[in-house]
């Protein structure tokens, strides 16, 4: 049997992430090639996840035409290597037609 020993996350200070590494992505898309577009941002963060060691987390979110991605990595290497995956490369030549806008952000540092 294990015990675990659970922190008042009240009183709980902020925990330096450790050298995890975030990442948002922010696409405007085609509205014309959403539906198209989702599907396939669904499956690369999936194979994020369940494939790369290093990914920690891979949300999506949707407002409208916008997609606004939040991802954490172990560290900027874990992110190299997500962009060097087959299906990180596979997704973003697939998908380049429908967006509009892209834009990237990197965080140094994750705090919680």
């Amino acid at each position: 049997m294990s015990t675990v020993n659970r922190q008042d996350k009240s009183s709980a200070r902020p925990e330096r992430g450790g050298g995890m590494f975030a990442v948002t992505v922010s696409f405007r898309i085609h509205p014309e090639r959403m539906a198209a577009f989702l599907p396939l941002m669904i499956e690369n963060a999936r194979a994020s996840r369940d494939l790369e060691p290093g990914c920690r987390q891979f949300d999506i979110c949707r407002d409208g035409g916008e997609i606004f991605l939040y991802e954490i990595y172990d560290d900027r290497r874990a992110f190299d290597a997500h962009l060097a995956s087959a299906h990180y490369r596979t997704f973003d030549v697939a998908v380049a037609d429908m967006v509009v806008e892209k834009t990237v952000r990197f965080y140094e540092e994750v705090i919680r």
